[in-house]
């Protein structure tokens, strides 16, 4: 039976020295297997696009609208849901969102046409939305303050974990079964998710509600909204592209499914590691951190047509792009948390908001992209959106980075 445990901040603020007891990193790990459920649905299209795009007789830009759909509606959800949450439990939330995401593996699974299977995923951008503005928030109620940061990176790693582990899964599942066994398999981890967020995450009573206008007051900010801009940009050319991968390697570059697995292994695997190797550095060296990635992003992106016949030129253009996206959310997380540190909740909710707009304008205008013109053209298409994230980058001068690395970069928000 779930024994509620509420941290008050000032408890908290008090007792700083103190170390995090197990149940509140169990509580931690319960958000990051929750992390890792809602990331593995909502990129297991990227893997299974061809076969469902084959089996529900549409084109694979049509198919891109399983990527698209839950990214409107997310972007809309994050500060949406927050804003009706108003002072509601956080554990309860948590639980609702959790349980929506299941509905939606569910009906996915099952879907007897397209149209069926946009419903199914319209449920999983309302829960994304949601889920992702919290699990920033939470990381730092959930341990003591001087645990936060390390919260918040546990989290992060159910992210990393479902691009490793998630996705890849999805497709070789499919390879052997089909893609509605991959969406079962995704529900029975989203199962495992509820169960363990009911028993471990404490009561998370909320002490303020989030307020439209505390929006539109950081948005006012140049700094923030400068930020945001370049936060869309990169994640716009990110998902351009990487939703349509498959496609790209089984046409242009010839590779079969069983090697696209593999590929798409690979690709989640030396993120993970980008991860943590950037994660020593990146509070030191956040400007360079940053721009790094996105060059490399944009280097794989725009090389990646031009190279298409050379099987290891792929290959190590699949893994230098797994490089920057690896480390990216992690580097535009403490960017973000610099960026509004006197509205943590705020910030996280726009963040949030913004990704989830880049993914399906992205994952939209790169299927255009690709049933107009080609996925090559696509792909440079992305590259030009990293590009101008670069530019974006750029545009902070000294003075800014001064005040932003003396705010205080820790996520640990409260609601």
């Amino acid at each position: 039976m779930l024994i509620e445990e509420t941290l008050s901040a000032s408890t908290a603020s008090s007792d700083d020295d103190t170390s995090s007891s197990l149940r509140a990193w169990l509580a931690v790990v319960a958000v990051a297997i929750g992390a890792f459920a809602f990331v593995t649905t909502e990129f297991l299209p990227v893997g299974l696009l061809p076969r469902v795009a084959a089996d529900l007789g549409v084109s694979p830009g049509t198919a891109g609208l399983m990527v698209t759909v839950p990214g409107i509606i997310a972007a809309i959800s994050a500060p949406g849901l927050m804003i009706v949450a108003g002072r509601m439990d956080r554990r309860r939330v948590f639980l609702l969102l959790t349980a929506l995401l299941l509905a939606s593996n569910l009906i996915s699974a099952f879907a007897p046409g397209f149209l069926v299977m946009l419903v199914g995923r319209a449920l999983l951008g309302a829960a994304l939305g949601g889920f992702w503005t919290l699990a920033t928030a939470a990381s730092g109620r959930l341990v003591r303050p001087k645990d936060s940061a390390r919260a918040m990176a546990t989290i992060l790693t159910g992210v990393t974990c479902a691009t490793v582990i998630g996705v890849p899964l999805g497709t070789f599942i499919s390879s052997f079964a089909s893609w509605r066994a991959s969406f079962m398999a995704t529900a029975v981890l989203v199962a495992i998710a509820l169960v363990a967020q009911f028993f471990l995450v404490p009561s998370l009573p909320s002490t303020a509600a989030l307020r439209v206008r505390d929006l539109v007051t950081l948005l006012r900010r140049p700094h923030p909204r400068r930020s945001m801009l370049m936060v869309a940009l990169v994640f716009g050319a990110h998902f351009s592209s990487y939703t349509y991968v498959a496609p790209f390697l089984l046409r242009n570059a010839s590779f079969s499914m069983p090697t696209i697995t593999w590929m798409l292994l690979g690709f989640g695997i030396i993120g993970f590691f980008s991860n943590f190797a950037v994660s020593s550095t990146v509070t030191r060296n956040l400007k360079l951190s940053v721009g790094t990635m996105i060059s490399l992003l944009m280097f794989a992106l725009v090389l990646l047509p031009l190279l298409q016949h050379s099987p290891l030129g792929v290959l190590a253009l699949v893994l230098m792009w797994g490089i920057a996206f690896g480390a990216l959310p992690l580097c535009f997380s403490i960017w973000i948390q610099r960026a509004t540190p006197d509205a943590p909740e705020a910030g996280s909710a726009l963040f949030v908001s913004i990704i989830q707009v880049a993914i399906a304008l992205g994952s939209l205008v790169g299927g255009q992209v690709v049933d107009h013109v080609g996925i090559s053209a696509d792909f440079l298409f992305g590259s030009g959106l990293a590009l101008l994230g670069l530019a974006a980058l750029a545009s902070f001068g000294r003075s800014e980075q001064s005040v932003a690395s003396a705010a205080v970069a820790c996520p640990a928000c409260t609601d």
